[in-house]
């Protein structure tokens, strides 16, 4: 079992960049997927990034070229490094465990969020 941890989040202007953190308590960090999922206000939770423990990673459209996920097991984290940010980049960012495809619903553990606002 993991517990996922936010954290970096803030407000920037567009064509800025910021990374986020996710630590995650477990002795077993290193055999879990992990996820970032992000939800703007009246919106679904979408997908944004995953990486598994073989290290593969895996992107959504929306953020290919622009954001990386990496994973550094030594310190049980998880980072987003996000450029070129835009506007609709604005959402709550979620890291979740457990999982590496799309779908919210195969994520077992969800941190609390840490909310990122890109003004223009």
């Amino acid at each position: 079992q993991v517990q996922p941890v936010e954290s970096g989040g803030g407000l920037v202007q567009a064509g800025a960049s910021l990374r986020l953190s996710c630590a995650a308590s477990g002795r077993a960090f290193s055999t879990y997927d992990m996820g970032w999922f992000r939800q703007a206000p009246g919106k679904e939770r979408d997908f944004v990034a995953s990486i598994k423990w073989t290290r593969a990673t895996y992107y959504a459209d929306s953020v290919k070229g622009r954001f990386t996920i990496s994973r550094d097991n030594a310190k049980n984290t998880v980072y987003l490094q996000m450029s070129s940010l835009k506007p609709e980049d604005t959402a709550v960012y979620y890291c979740a465990a457990g999982g590496v495809s799309p779908n919210a619903k195969d994520y077992n553990y969800w941190g609390q969020g840490t909310q990122v606002t890109v003004s223009s």
